[in-house]
């Protein structure tokens, strides 16, 4: 295994981090990247202790998604909040972590800078170890929360953002094996969903929507591309409007649920198709899922059914899919893409 020494903010003692370490690592962590404001206490990167949520949803449901300025203001008002709330249901001091964790990115600049900037006045304050988190590898480990999973395997990363595929060699070396050349899983979702008039979150209402559709009701188009692990999801974002504007001018009723159901299949077919591909390429029959996304039923559905086949399939429970502070603290202690400094800077975009 393996452990790295950390220092702390003020008088610069060393503190290790990781499972190699001579102690148990307690580790508080702090996630703002989007729409959540969330902070979580968890044991030795798998035992969560306390997770708590504060979730922007009803306030961006009446634009129609999340406005960047009125994320960071909702931030600003919840993190404390959502501090105390965390320490209360741990029944555990700040003064009794191992290190203080935050995302760094990619995510919404100024709801970063609030996440960040509070994690860092409290490594200050107890004089424990900041520790910047990237969001991607911390999704990736919402998969060893509570469950036993180690590389090395495959992760389906799928999410409003980014839609990739990784191998994951170990806890500290993982590889892009392919993703989106342009919208992101849960953004070709979020389009979708508004085409057929349904409200924010766009994801979750198209695929309930859907369970109640013929998913061989209307054939879409799947990319070809040159990469056979990459994905192109906009030109099936296209052809669901002009399918929208061809009911339309034949004076046809919408049949919502239809579409919904055949893009859903459309899509989630692709991810995967590609997905056990990389897998077979790459000789593991280790997949797991990550991302707001994996959430979703019917991506879900068709990878837990190859556990008839002999994989190991791990998702995170539901509440740990979408963004948590849980994951941030997990992906702390297995030490990958993680910086130890009080100077580092929140970051947009990889």
């Amino acid at each position: 295994m393996f452990k790295k020494e950390f220092r702390t903010a003020l008088t610069n003692k060393t503190v290790e981090i990781g499972p190699d370490a001579k102690e148990d690592n307690i580790i508080f962590a702090l996630e703002s990247s989007c729409d959540e404001t969330a902070a979580a206490i968890v044991k030795n990167g798998r035992e969560v202790i306390s997770n708590v949520v504060a979730t922007q949803i009803k306030t961006h449901r009446e634009f129609g998604g999340v406005v960047p300025e009125v994320a960071a203001r909702e931030h600003l008002e919840s993190v404390n909040l959502v501090i105390a709330e965390c320490f209360e249901q741990a029944k555990i001091a700040p003064s009794e972590v191992s290190a203080i964790a935050a995302t760094i990115g990619p995510g919404l600049v100024g709801s970063l800078l609030v996440g960040m900037n509070a994690a860092k006045a409290l490594a200050v304050t107890y004089d424990k170890p900041f520790i910047g988190v990237n969001h991607l590898n911390a999704h990736v480990c919402a998969n060893y929360l509570n469950t036993d999973l180690e590389p090395p395997f495959v992760a389906l990363l799928i999410s409003g953002g980014h839609t990739q595929i990784i191998e994951v060699k170990s806890y500290l070396e993982q590889r892009i094996v392919g993703e989106t050349i342009d919208d992101a899983t849960g953004e070709a979702y979020d389009k979708v969903a508004r085409l057929i008039g349904l409200p924010y979150p766009g994801g979750v209402n198209l695929d309930k929507l859907a369970q109640n559709g013929d998913k061989n009701a209307f054939k879409l188009p799947e990319a070809k591309l040159e990469s056979e692990f990459n994905f192109s999801f906009s030109g099936l974002k296209t052809a669901v409007l002009q399918l929208i504007k061809k009911l339309e001018k034949e004076g046809n009723e919408l049949p919502k649920e239809d579409i919904a159901a055949s893009f859903q299949e459309t899509i989630t077919s692709t991810l995967f198709k590609k997905t056990l591909k990389a897998a077979e390429r790459l000789n593991t029959k280790t997949l797991a899922l990550a991302g707001g996304v994996a959430a979703n039923s019917e991506i879900r559905r068709k990878f837990f059914e190859l556990r008839e086949k002999g994989y190991k399939i791990y998702a995170p429970e539901m509440k740990y899919c979408t963004d948590n502070a849980s994951m941030i603290a997990s992906s702390a202690y297995f030490l990958a893409e993680t910086q130890n400094s009080l100077d580092v800077e929140v970051f947009s975009r990889m």
